[in-house]
């Protein structure tokens, strides 16, 4: 997610449909400024359908809509629960997002 070339990454939108309905790994990036933040979810369409809180410190910060877009790595649903958390820990010791 880290190095994952912005035109990969998912754009912003009013839904989330095109977001896997899965467990993985998320991070919001900003087109020259990089990870901007990283997370992990049970449930990639759900986690952004209720909002998110980067998407508030971007605006705050006012980054414009078009430099932010989401990259996502699902994992298998059938996958270890605990491997979500420490991938999640090992990749934000690794890339200190600022959000």
């Amino acid at each position: 997610l880290a190095f994952m070339p912005f035109e990969q990454c998912l754009a912003i939108g009013r839904d989330f449909k095109h977001l896997p309905a899965c467990p993985g790994l998320y991070g919001i990036r900003h087109q020259t400024e990089g990870l901007l933040y990283l997370g992990k979810t049970n449930d990639l369409s759900a986690r952004f359908n209720g909002g998110h809180k980067a998407f508030t410190w971007a605006w705050l910060d006012l980054y414009h809509p078009n430099d932010v877009r989401i990259g996502v790595k699902a994992l298998d649903r059938w996958g270890n629960p605990g491997l979500l958390s420490e991938l999640e820990a090992i990749l934000l010791r690794a890339t200190e997002p600022p959000y």
